[in-house]
């Protein structure tokens, strides 16, 4: 046997060997619980929250780091307030400016309410002499008849007469025009009370905004990312830290069509990570899509991806979460097995650990 023959028949040995053992390896190796049973590749999730600011403003201080866990009210961040200090100290001071403006309006109302009293008076003291010059001509009337007074004298009384007439209609007029300036004295109360609402209004305002200029944890989670620097200057809505709801855990994977229609809601998987291949983790089914979709890439080979496939959410039970919240990482890719057959037995392999049955599933 010459040195080529030898050269090309010890690779050809070596690539024999390989594939034997792969063809033994695959013969032996677990497919799975078989019929009853689907599954799909998938990664842990969790529900996100952005911890963002309300307002624009300087960030102050970030008091949480990336990986801490918090409590929903934990306080994660402050902004720089100092703008919104001088504006409540404005505030308040045109609140006790507006109430001062109600004092006096107050104070305006009473003096044309005095001002009118004293021309009601004056119009029953114009009434009074009407009343008496009128009696006065009467007299003068029957005298004169008589003979026993002048015309001239008549004459006088009926201009006396009609003099008092004059002014009683004058001082009825005051009345009027008294009365008028009470009701406007008395519409300043309502505009100067309005004022003084609308600087409450602002105090309360600036308040909520200062309240919200501090940022809290709308929940209980850990703390994902820090996206801003305590200095930085950020813009309405702009993230200062991002968390994961760690009682939200989910992974998401797709199944054929063929059996979409099979899968209902509360369905019992059983997931297994590839970073904890002997630990077995119960789930139920909490979402099916009413859409077939193409897999993403990230999900299934080439040639499955050219099949439509039906998105299904596994939901991981809160209360083993809890548990072992310390363990708990997103990302980590696995497979999710789901049983469509409420008759079919788990196998051996997906049998759960006791620990994880107590809480979380059957």
């Amino acid at each position: 046997m010459n040195a080529t023959l030898k050269k090309w028949l010890v690779p050809a040995a070596i690539a024999l060997l390989a594939g034997g053992a792969y063809m033994a390896w695959n013969a032996t190796r677990d497919q799975g619980p078989g019929e009853g049973f689907v599954h799909g590749n998938g990664r842990i999730e969790a529900t996100e929250i952005d911890v963002a600011t309300k307002l624009p403003g300087r960030l102050a201080e970030v008091l949480a780091a990336e990986g801490a866990f918090v409590k929903a009210g934990d306080v994660l961040a402050r902004m720089d307030i100092a703008s919104l200090q001088a504006q409540r100290s404005e505030a308040v001071a045109r609140h006790a400016q507006a109430q001062h403006g109600v004092a006096t309006a107050h104070a305006q109302v009473a003096l044309r309410e005095s001002d009118l009293r004293a021309m009601q008076a004056q119009v029953l003291l114009r009434e009074s002499e009407l009343d008496a010059a009128q009696r006065r001509l009467a007299r003068s009337t029957d005298l004169s008849r008589d003979g026993a007074s002048s015309q001239q004298e008549l004459d006088d009384d009926r201009t006396r007469v009609r003099g008092a007439q004059a002014a009683v209609t004058a001082a009825k007029a005051q009345v009027d025009a008294a009365r008028a300036a009470t009701e406007a004295a008395r519409t300043q109360v309502t505009g100067a009370k309005a004022q003084v609402d609308a600087a409450q209004a602002s105090i309360e305002r600036i308040d909520a905004d200062m309240k919200d200029a501090v940022l809290t944890a709308p929940r209980d989670g850990r703390v994902q990312v820090r996206v801003a620097q305590p200095g930085e200057v950020l813009g309405a809505g702009g993230r200062v830290l991002n968390l994961l709801d760690l009682s939200d855990v989910y992974m998401t994977f797709f199944v054929p069509e063929t059996v979409a229609g099979r899968i209902a809601l509360g369905s019992e998987v059983r997931i297994v990570l590839d970073a904890m291949p002997g630990t077995v983790i119960p789930a139920q089914v909490s979402f099916v899509a009413s859409q077939a979709q193409f897999t993403p890439k990230t999900v299934e080979t080439a040639s499955e991806r050219q099949k439509l496939m039906f998105r299904v959410r596994a939901q991981i039970a809160p209360q083993l979460l809890q548990r072992y919240i310390e363990q708990v990482k997103t990302g980590v890719p696995g497979v999710a097995w789901l049983k469509l057959d409420s008759n079919a037995q788990w196998p051996a392999s997906l049998a759960l650990d006791p620990r994880t049955t107590a809480v979380g599933g059957s």
